[in-house]
């Protein structure tokens, strides 16, 4: 493995380990290496308002590799803030700490930083090699990248469905999905900020919306309804103004199809069981513009993970 992606591989492990604490900042992971290949430093965003993956891996070097500093390189998974915030820059911190590379896996598309601190590295004399392992480090954040980006949530629609695409039978609640299978949802909603379904599921199913069979925060909860006064347009500013980054959609059909259909959605996924309901409310369609990321099987059941190909509106979904 080339030595540049294997250290960033590194960061991005540590950087995982703040899916929780570290939002609504993005997660990122950081690793100095002095020379001869030994890592001397680790840290990653453990929480928000407290210390940056740099601030920590530096304060995690022993004093005795302390004078090592000027020879080492630092890796790092997303581009060093230049901005003071809840915390001082951390493109200061590497300059007085006198690293002489940085290795970076993608820049910060936060309008504060974007650039600014990868320049501010260079115009100190610091080597500075940006885009290792860069899809990789934008997927890791791929909630944060959306909401600095598209300026909204990173929008999830997922669905359970039996092997000839309905989501209940007879237009009754149905429990499609196995133990582990729900036990898979609910750990995807602890990494989402939000979860929503449309009006007729909240008062069909009552759907809990809980995370009760994962261990994790639970998201903030909303029904889309007009008479409630919650409409799709009211829930993207909320999250827009609240900043929850991410927004998990669980039902219903026709809400899957309206986001389908005006373009809102980043990912889906759908989970398809190994039975025939016959009838019943059919599962919203596959865009054209979706491509299948990850594919796998538990309990006889495929959860189907796919991403889009284009920005542009889709509009018609394949049976």
């Amino acid at each position: 493995m080339e030595t540049n992606e294997m250290y960033m591989r590194r960061c991005l492990q540590l950087a995982a380990c703040g899916i929780y604490g570290a939002r609504p900042n993005p997660m990122v992971g950081a690793v100095i290496v002095a020379p001869g290949g030994r890592i001397i430093g680790e840290g990653y965003h453990a929480r928000c308002g407290q210390g940056h993956a740099e601030v920590n891996a530096f304060a995690s070097v022993r004093p005795e590799d302390e004078p090592l500093l000027p020879q080492s390189t630092l890796y790092v998974s997303l581009e060093p803030c230049s901005h003071y915030g809840k915390t001082p820059p951390c493109a200061d911190l590497i300059i007085r700490k006198g690293v002489r590379r940085v290795v970076v896996g993608c820049e910060d598309p936060f309008a504060k930083v974007h650039g600014a601190g990868i320049k501010k590295l260079r115009e100190a004399g610091i080597e500075v090699t940006v885009g290792v392992l860069e899809d990789e480090c934008r997927e890791l954040n791929r909630r944060f990248i959306t909401f600095q980006t598209e300026h909204r949530p990173y929008i999830i629609l997922k669905w359970a469905q039996s092997a000839d695409g309905f989501i209940d039978r007879h237009f009754k609640p149905t429990m499609i999905s196995t133990p582990f299978t729900q036990m898979l949802a609910h750990k995807l909603r602890t990494e989402c900020q939000a979860i929503v379904v449309g009006r007729v599921t909240a008062e069909r199913d009552h759907p809990r919306l809980d995370v009760r069979h994962w261990g994790g925060p639970a998201p903030r909860r909303f029904v889309l309804s007009r008479s409630q006064g919650t409409t799709l347009g009211e829930l993207i500013d909320t999250c827009r103004n609240d900043n929850l980054q991410s927004l998990l959609v669980e039902g219903g059909a026709e809400t899957h199809r309206r986001l389908i259909a005006e373009g809102l959605w980043d990912e889906l996924r759908v989970e398809t069981a190994p039975c025939v309901l016959g009838s019943g409310t059919k599962a919203a369609g596959l865009p054209a513009c979706a491509r299948l990321a990850c594919l796998r099987t538990y309990d006889g059941h495929t959860i189907a993970t796919y991403k889009r190909t284009a920005t542009s509106r889709e509009t018609r979904p394949t049976a």
